[in-house]
């Protein structure tokens, strides 16, 4: 049974006084013509999110083309007939890993939830509930484009309403073509992504590797306290912080030295001996910054954060908070494995630049000998200690395939230069630019403001651009129109009170970014100018500003990370730390792509559904959604 589909039709209302009125209205043809008209306007006046306006009329013809290849968008009815490709279930319960029970967010009832497989040019409808009794929560697909569908990023008070309790929300998810690759999904809101989270793998049919068979590694943290013990420390006047990770999780599994009793095991990877394996590396990470290598196996790694690589060999992976990899392991041959006088091998993580330094384990197992021993922690660790190596793999990773859309330097319409450094003042924040960023601010999400018309997007450009350094402190936003191209600098500061540094994994939302390098101290164009004359920058959506000294002189640089971005594809994007405790700490900033009219434009008028708190996008046990189907 095919979903009920309202009709609509989009009439084009001229006022006379130099602009057109282009208005998403549902209308029969019993209507009279000068009924119709009156129905516009009244629209015009009190529905606006549901019109264009476009002044001339070259610029109206050109809206009108615009908007009838938009208006392919249908709304649709998810009734009992509709069915979801993936359903997911958020819950919130007491949950034992690592030999220890905490109340935690979980996505069907497990942590890490399920994975799921996509496939590239395939519109997949994924249903997330929220089965929880008082708390919001959102669901990001983590790495991928979602500037078509404007609502299905799922960022909080950036592009969409939370979901609330007790309601479902459908997002439409579309992989790119050539966007094959490892990802992963969690939410977004507070500190839910330290449990609530799961892989997810985009196929496609051309494979430029071979390889027999493929596992996932998601590796991720855990806290004995609780999200709303955590939130409620970092965010209070009498600052409390999380505490460090107790242990690192490879697929929700872990076990301590410590663990006397207790049924929990190490995580465990099976492969045949001889054969070629394509390990997916996952950090979905709360806090730690993870060292990892394996006991007597080098790999070869082939893609990074959604986009194949050419093969760099190497004996270890430094993964922050968000960052994916895919690896190449040729599993050892029978004869090697006598020699070796083993069928199992550790894979060591460390954690890296915290005060208290971590190392767990999992394990490497061959198949055809005895059962995996997986409660035996190594006495001493098997592999030596792990140490930071900053600014690993800048300059050196390359893309399989030469990216010709790189811009060069002087393509560059702007810099953007942003300043990061925590202070202390009534409570401890990190600051971008002198501000923090918390969910409590805006009131309602920025796209929503804008459909509505509260946000004014080109008085926000003008603020932006006249401050000089194209950050617009009324909406807290980084505002660029279509078609520039931006170099953004993240600077790593001081702490304004003792000097301290930190790292920190920066994530880009909406479209990867060409990573063009980092350094120690502030940021040297022509310096690095020379650098990319012999590299092949990579694109990447997670990479790591390291701070290359622990302490430094209040304010003083110490480590950068750059970007360079075409911007193509109107919309309202979070670029943040992924460290969940930083975020909530304020470190995220709003970067608003487009204006008002791009964004119209490029999405159609958008149903008041999605423009209130559990508005009739939601569904829940008493109503079905009406929801907006873009790439119908």
């Amino acid at each position: 049974m095919r979903p009920h589909i309202d009709p609509q039709i989009y009439w084009i209302y001229w006022n006379g006084a130099g602009s057109f009125f282009i208005c998403a209205v549902p209308l029969t043809s019993s209507i009279l013509e000068s009924a119709k008209v009156r129905l516009v306007i009244n629209i015009i006046h009190k529905e606006p999110t549901r019109c264009l306006r476009v002044r001339g009329i070259l610029s109206g013809v050109v809206a009108l083309l615009a908007f009838a290849t938009s208006s392919l968008a249908t709304l649709v009815h998810h009734d009992a007939a509709f069915r979801p490709d993936h359903i997911l279930r958020v819950t919130a319960q007491n949950y034992t890993a690592a030999c220890t029970t905490r109340y935690s967010v979980l996505v069907n009832g497990t942590s890490p939830g399920p994975e799921l497989r996509l496939k590239e040019g395939q519109v997949n409808w994924i249903r997330v509930y929220n089965d929880m009794k008082d708390e919001n929560t959102t669901i990001h697909w983590h790495g991928l484009t979602a500037f078509t569908a404007p609502f299905s990023d799922g960022t909080p008070a950036a592009s969409q309403w939370p979901i609330p309790a007790g309601h479902f929300f459908d997002y439409e998810v579309k992989p790119e073509i050539g966007s094959a690759g490892t990802y992963f999904y969690h939410s977004h809101v507070g500190f839910q992504a330290v449990s609530a989270n799961g892989a997810l793998i985009v196929d496609s049919h051309d494979r430029p590797y071979h390889y027999d068979a493929e596992r996932t590694l998601l590796l991720s943290d855990f806290f004995n306290k609780t999200d709303k013990e955590i939130v409620d420390g970092l965010t209070s006047t009498n600052f409390t912080w999380s505490g460090e990770t107790k242990a690192l999780l490879v697929n929700g599994q872990s076990r301590q030295a410590t663990n006397a009793t207790g049924s929990c095991q190490l995580g465990s990877i099976s492969v045949e001996p001889g054969l070629s394996y394509r390990l997916r590396f996952i950090g979905a990470t709360a806090l730690s910054f993870i060292s990892l290598a394996i006991e007597s196996h080098d790999v070869q790694i082939i893609e990074a954060d959604g986009h194949y690589t050419k093969p760099l060999r190497t004996t270890f992976l430094q993964i922050g908070s968000g960052q994916r990899y895919s690896v190449l392991l040729t599993a050892k041959s029978e004869e090697e494995l006598k020699k070796l006088n083993s069928r199992q091998f550790y894979i060591q993580l460390t954690t890296l630049e915290r005060p208290e330094s971590l190392t767990n384990f999992a394990v490497l197992n061959y198949s055809g000998g005895k059962k995996a021993d997986l409660r035996t922690v190594p006495s001493r660790p098997p592999l030596p200690k792990a140490k930071i190596v900053e600014g690993w793999l800048d300059y050196e990773l390359e893309p399989l395939q030469e990216n010709k859309g790189f811009p060069t330097l002087e393509e560059v319409t702007r810099r953007i230069i942003i300043d990061v450094h925590q202070n202390v003042s009534d409570h401890t924040i990190w600051l971008q630019n002198g501000y923090d960023r918390v969910q409590s601010f805006p009131k309602s999400p920025y796209l929503v403001d804008i459909y509505t018309g509260k946000l004014d997007t080109e008085e926000t450009y003008e603020r932006a651009i006249s401050r000089g350094n194209g950050f617009d402190n009324i909406t807290r936003t980084f505002p660029a129109n279509v078609g520039e191209v931006l170099e953004i600098v993240w600077q790593n500061q001081g702490t304004f009170t003792n000097g301290g540094l930190d790292v920190h994994p920066f994530h880009a939302h909406g479209r990867h970014v060409f990573d063009i390098g980092g350094g120690d101290g502030k940021y040297n164009e022509t310096a690095n100018e020379e650098k990319l004359k012999s590299a092949h920058p990579v694109l990447r959506d997670t990479s790591v500003l390291y701070r290359y000294h622990q302490k430094t002189k209040p304010l003083e640089p110490s480590g950068w990370r750059a970007w360079r971005i075409r911007v193509t594809d109107a919309g309202v994007w979070m670029y943040h730390c992924h460290i969940l405790q930083h975020m909530v700490m304020g470190m995220q900033t709003v970067f608003m792509y487009g204006d008002r009219k791009d964004i119209l434009a490029q999405s159609s008028p958008v149903d008041a559904g999605y423009l209130t708190y559990g508005g009739s996008a939601y569904g829940n046990t008493t109503h079905s959604p009406v929801v907006r189907h873009y790439f119908d």
